[in-house]
Formats: structure tokens, sequence, C-alpha cells
């Protein structure tokens, strides 16, 4: 059973992240254009990150609702509705009227449908992760709670994948007339088959422990956020420097390649697939060595990673050569999955079982919302007023150390799975 759980929880975790990644790879290549046309180039792109930064202020409150919900009535209710709110968010996106054919109300109508592809990922994120460590073996969490973390590159790959074929089919005016909307359309297909393999899974034994003990939270986002400040402070700020970095090399990095260094749109969606490639694979050994190792441990060497490599980073990128561009993304890569497999086993350990989906999400939710939803706006604006790519490296590195810092001060914190979940005479949790 905990393998299904883990596939249904990895099939539909990707599809969440394709739908909400082809809006990413959209807003580096056609969205300023297409949306905000009134604009200098310059001023458009900072428009469209605007728009993907919009999206991560939506994300804690849907991490607070989907914290709520699976707390109350089960972490594989929230897993099907967050699906299905994305896949009709993304949906939509693909028939709107752009700025010519509407004018203000296209971007008005963007902004709307990216705030509730926003609420769908901050929910997402926190149930399919619970659902997968709370059914993994005991000394495997790290291993199945990374099916969970697969999702985001495996979405990447996918939205990646068929943004290059239409770059490369399409002439550049089909493209922007028409051709955009493929991959927002495809949601509709691929949103169905996750829907079909969630609904197949059982509940998870946390929460139906929980339930048959009757210690359901009444208001268990209040309750997290009253008993365990200190926690989802730390889970924040640890989180706060691989999803800074991870939005720099999604969305950055190909309007940088293709605006600042002149790269072609083909190459660089292509050098995302080959960093995708290389995030999922190390991602995976990554996982497996935090359950032999510990997860502070992992994550310490990926955020040391990730500030030793920032500025190399960028210099390879600026030599423009194919081969040196690669081997600076895969490499950055090792960082960013140091820091993000082993993720959803360590915030499931700093909850107890009957707050843990609100706990982890809120956390989680916060942390793109305070990281990845500006770096690539804070990152373009850098660079232009600096007038060298070198401040995004300072950037990176000051995440990199904030999160390093939590994760030191994490290690006292015991894992919440030490214990079962029982009642006591009086009614109190025992553990």
């Amino acid at each position: 059973m905990y393998r299904r759980v883990a596939l249904a929880s990895a099939v539909g975790t990707s599809i969440e992240w394709y739908d909400y990644h082809v809006y990413s790879v959209a807003s580096a290549l056609v969205i300023g254009r297409l949306f905000f046309t009134e604009m200098d180039p310059f001023t458009a792109t900072l428009a469209a990150f605007a728009t993907f930064a919009i999206g991560f202020v939506a994300r804690p409150l849907g991490g607070v609702l989907a914290g709520h919900l699976g707390d109350r009535i089960g972490r594989k209710q929230v897993m099907v509705l967050t699906l299905t709110m994305m896949g009709a968010a993304t949906t939509l996106i693909g028939l709107l009227p752009t700025y010519a054919q509407a004018g203000v109300w296209a971007p008005v109508l963007l902004v709307a449908l990216r705030l509730l592809q926003g609420l769908s990922a901050g929910g997402e994120w926190g149930g399919a992760a619970l659902m997968a460590v709370e059914h993994a073996p005991a000394g495997r969490r790290g291993v199945f709670g990374n099916f969970v973390q697969l999702g985001t590159p495996t979405g990447m790959f996918l939205a990646n994948s068929v943004m290059l074929l239409l770059v490369a089919v399409m002439p550049q005016d089909a493209f922007e007339s028409w051709g955009w909307r493929v991959p927002f359309l495809l949601s509709v297909v691929m949103v169905v088959i996750g829907f079909v393999i969630r609904r197949a899974v059982e509940e998870s034994p946390s929460f139906r422990a929980v339930r048959a003990a009757e210690r359901t939270a009444r208001l268990p986002v209040v309750d997290v956020v009253r008993r365990y400040p200190g926690r989802i402070a730390l889970a924040i700020a640890s989180f706060v420097g691989n999803n800074a970095v991870g939005y720099l090399f999604l969305a950055y990095l190909p309007s940088y390649g293709t605006g600042t260094l002149g790269l072609s749109r083909g190459f660089m969606l292509a050098v995302l697939l080959v960093g995708c490639v290389s995030w999922f694979v190390s991602m995976i050994a990554f996982a497996a060595w935090s359950d032999r190792i510990g997860r502070h441990a992992v994550y310490l060497l990926g955020y040391g990673f990730i500030a030793v490599w920032a500025f190399p980073f960028f210099a390879l990128m600026q030599t423009g050569e194919p081969v040196l561009v690669v081997v600076a993304v895969v490499v950055l890569t090792l960082g960013l999955a140091a820091t993000y497999g082993p993720q959803a086993a360590l915030f499931a350990e700093l909850f107890p079982p009957e707050v843990r989906t609100s706990g982890a999400s809120l956390s989680y939710a916060l942390g793109a919302a305070l990281s990845g939803g500006i770096a690539p706006l804070v990152a373009t604006a850098l660079q232009g007023w600096t007038g060298t790519v070198y401040s995004v490296s300072v950037f990176m590195i000051g995440f990199a150390a904030i999160s390093s810092a939590a994760i030191l001060a994490l290690r006292r914190i015991p894992s919440s799975f030490e214990t079962p979940v029982t009642t006591n005479p009086e009614g109190a949790i025992a553990r």
C-alpha cells in the first residue's frame, strides 16, 4: 500500500507542478509581451515576474485552508481538492484573451487565475507529503517523502519539454499567437489521470489514529501556531534558500539567458531540461542518504554547496559556451537536490499528527512566499540596477546562509514519530 500511496503522491504532485511551472516558463518567454503590451521590454518582464510572484502571495492562505482541512477531514481529500483547483486555473489561463484582445481585463484576469493557482499550490504539498511520509516504513521516511519532492523537477521537465517542442516546431509568430496556450490546455488530460489515481488510495494511518482517538483539533492552524511558533519559523527559514535559488533556476535563468546573454529560447529550455534530470536523479540519492546520516547533515551540505557555487555559476553562464552553461546548471542542481529531497520527512517530523498538515503546509507556503515568489523579480531588478549579475550571486549566498542557520537550530528538535498517538484517561494526547 505504501508504494501505491507514494506513486499517487508523486503523480499528482508532478501534475500540480507542471501546471504551476508552465506559467513560470511562459512568464519568461511570452507573458510580458502578450499581457503587458504597453510597457517597454524590461518593464514588461518585471510585470510578468510580478504576476508570477502574486501566485506566491496566495500560497500561505492555501496552506492555512488545506492544513485545516487535512487535519480535520483527512490528507487524501485535500490532495484531490488541490489537484482539481490547479487544473481548472491552468486551463482557464490557456483560454484567456491577451491585452490586444481585451485590454486591461487581460492582465486582471491573469492575476486572478494566478492567485487561484497559488491557493492550490499552497495546499497541495502538505497533504501529498504527509500521505507519503505517514505511510512510509520506519527508517525510510526520507525515501518515501521524496516521491512528493520529485514532483517538482518532474513537473518542470514536463512543462519545459512541451514548451521546447512548441518553440522548435512553430514559427515565433504562431507560438505567440496561439501556441503558448497548448501547454496550459493539456492540463485537462493530466488532471483527470491524477484525479483517478489519488481517489484510489487509502487515508493516512496517522490521521486514522488521531480520528480513532477522537483527537482531531478543532482549529488546527491556531493550535499549531500557538504551540509551535518556533518550529514554524525555523521550518520557513530552512526552506527559503532552496526555494529562492530554485526559482532563479526555473524562472529567472531563461529570461537572463535569452535577454542578456542572447542565447536562443530553445537552447535555454533544453538546458533547463538537463537540469531537471540531474536534479531528479541526485535528489533520490540525497533523500536516501538522509535516512542514514540525518536530514540536517544533508541539508547543510547542500546549502554549503549553493553558497560556494553562486559566483562560479554565473561566471560559467556568461561564457555562453553550451557545455559550460550545462555544467553550471547541473552542478547547481546538486545543491538544490540536497536541500529539497529530505524536506517532506523533515517537516513531517517537526509536528505531531493532529496538527501536522497545518504545520507543514503553513511552513512550506510561507517559505515559498518569502523567497521563491520574489526571487526572479528581485534578481531581474538587481541585475538592472547594479549592472552586474554577480549581485544575484550575493543574493543566493544570503539566502543559503539564512537557511543553514535554521537547519543548525532544528537539530535540537526530536522527531514527532518517536511514539504513537494514544488517549490517556483525561483525554489528553500522550507521547
